[in-house]
């Protein structure tokens, strides 16, 4: 059985309480990427600029070498930062339009096609179960443990049927037409 997600009250529509980690990085906008360079840049700058105003007198290669994890964590930091804010548009955490009329595309197009909404899982019923409960909101988490969604299966905390019926009155537009003519 499936335990069903929390329902949040968002001022924007759910897309998706569980989103897969490619479909996030497919969705995300150039702000996302922007704000993630940013980030990462912060990291190694900040480093640089405290060594300058107060040297810590290390051999240079320690100096490199403390740059490069400065750059190391300066780029993981600015790609969580850049996936954050691409999952709070899925969660309708913050506005996404442009985000809706991407999925309401994709999964009409799915449906259309006769393939599966969120793809097919080699998983059993119960470990995609597992798998969504272990990975559903865990983007708020990402300062303690970095968790992604890997997994394909179909508990996203949203009514499909919306995909269903768009389809069939696209499938309808299509017959008229081609009777028209």
């Amino acid at each position: 059985m499936a335990v069903p997600p929390k329902q949040l009250n968002t001022d924007y529509p759910v897309i998706d309480t569980d989103p897969h980690f490619w479909r996030v990085i497919r969705y995300a906008r150039p702000s996302d990427y922007a704000v993630g360079a940013g980030t990462a840049a912060v990291g190694p700058a900040l480093f640089w600029l405290w060594e300058k105003k107060s040297p810590a007198m290390l051999p240079k290669g320690a100096f490199a070498q403390s740059m490069r994890l400065a750059g190391a964590l300066g780029v993981t930091a600015g790609f969580l930062r850049f996936y954050l804010g691409s999952s709070l548009r899925f969660w309708g955490w913050t506005e996404n339009q442009r985000e809706v009329d991407m999925d309401m595309k994709e999964m009409v197009g799915r449906v259309k096609r006769k393939e599966p909404l969120y793809g097919e899982s080699i998983l059993t019923p119960y470990m995609q179960g597992v798998a969504a409960r272990n990975s559903r909101y865990s983007q708020v988490f990402f300062h303690v443990l970095p968790w992604f969604n890997f997994v394909n299966h179909n508990q996203h905390g949203v009514d499909t049927t919306k995909y269903f019926l768009a389809a069939e009155e696209d499938l309808e537009k299509e017959r008229v037409l081609r009777e028209g003519k």
